[in-house]
């Protein structure tokens, strides 16, 4: 399923405007037990999309984690090797 292509304030609309055709066709606990089907919906889709966001963040960390990893293995290659030129300027001194 895909979501229409519209503009966010279309999409609104044809919320309320579907809202408020519902109301006249049902009674006040129809009404009732549709909202909070509606609502239970959309925290479903809320909770999904947010734990789907969660675990993308997690394997970026994980990726940058790995960069770091590698920027520290070569920052302690280039100490090594700086060490050993100053040994090697001392001994020359």
């Amino acid at each position: 399923m895909h979501l229409p292509n519209v503009s966010a304030k279309t999409f609104s609309f044809s919320a309320v405007l579907l809202g408020y055709l519902l109301i006249d066709d049902l009674t006040a606990n129809e009404q009732n037990a549709l909202g909070n089907w509606l609502m239970l919906t959309a925290q479903v889709l809320s909770t999904n999309a947010f734990y789907q966001q969660v675990q993308q963040e997690r394997s970026q960390a994980n990726t940058s984690t790995v960069s770091n990893e590698d920027g520290i293995k070569m920052l302690e290659k280039m100490v090594e090797a700086l060490k050993k030129e100053i040994e090697e300027l001392k001994m020359k001194n």
